[in-house]
């Protein structure tokens, strides 16, 4: 039902924009990355289209995660609680007390990045760095880091490592460190594997992803952590900031 509601609101968005719409001149955005990591967005539906969009949703189990793309304010909700920014501070509203058992800061846009890969990694104020391939299997994935200018986001110390396949452009394997907590730079990196992926109004985009750790000989083995993303939604339509307020009891 909820994501009845959320596209109707977006519908309804998309014919007030059609009606109301002037003429603006918009203004180009010169892109910073590296040719190779351009090779990998068009792959998965192109930076200059994924642009044109403005409002993501997906649902992680009983949760349904939606995000303003341009301001990225995101709202997660279930029926027991709910948690958001609206594009000022972090809010957390529960029908059960308790019943969300993480740090809403730390999780509100946490499964937004991990499922709008590999866009966001075409975000302002980020400095790309080329870095060895990770082997898997005897095959070769060609990466880059991706690390932030200070200030940026709420953890600028988290760094990625993108990793992507050499003939196809397709992304393949994340690499993420976690610094949220002790809001130092980290050399440890969690490894995730995007092993499925779905067709989202031309968009390619995650279907599931499998968490890997390496042995006591530095071999990536699946873990039992496996996440499915379901009923995507991407679109041009624009969701009011009332949608991503804390709700009023």
């Amino acid at each position: 039902m909820k994501k009845v509601l959320l596209l109707l609101l977006v519908l309804i968005s998309i014919c007030c924009n059609n009606v109301s719409k002037k003429e603006t001149i918009t203004e180009v955005k010169k892109e910073n990355f590296p040719t190779e990591l351009g090779k990998v967005f068009e792959k998965h539906g192109g930076i200059k289209a994924w642009r044109k969009n403005k409002t993501l949703s997906f649902n992680l189990e009983e949760e349904v995660h939606t995000a303003d793309l341009y301001s990225r304010k995101t709202i997660v909700s279930t029926s027991n609680y709910s948690l958001g920014f609206d594009g000022k501070e972090v809010w957390l509203a529960e029908e059960i007390e308790g019943s969300f058992k993480r740090n809403p800061t730390f999780y509100y846009n946490l499964f937004f990045y991990f499922y709008a890969m590999p866009f966001v990694l075409a975000d302002d104020g980020i400095i790309y760095e080329k870095v060895a391939d990770l082997t898997f299997n005897g095959v070769q994935y060609p990466g880059y880091k991706i690390s932030y200018k200070a200030n940026v986001g709420t953890s600028p110390d988290d760094n990625y490592m993108m990793y992507y396949n050499s003939k196809t452009y397709q992304m393949e394997w994340l690499g993420y460190t976690v610094t949220f907590k002790t809001k130092k730079p980290s050399n440890t990196y969690k490894i995730i594997r995007y092993n499925k992926w779905e067709n989202v109004n031309g968009f390619v985009l995650p279907k599931q992803i499998t968490w890997y750790k390496k042995d006591e000989n530095e071999v990536l083995k699946a873990t039992p952590k496996i996440v499915d993303f379901t009923l995507p939604l991407l679109s041009t339509g624009e969701i009011s900031d009332a949608f991503f307020e804390k709700p009023v009891k």
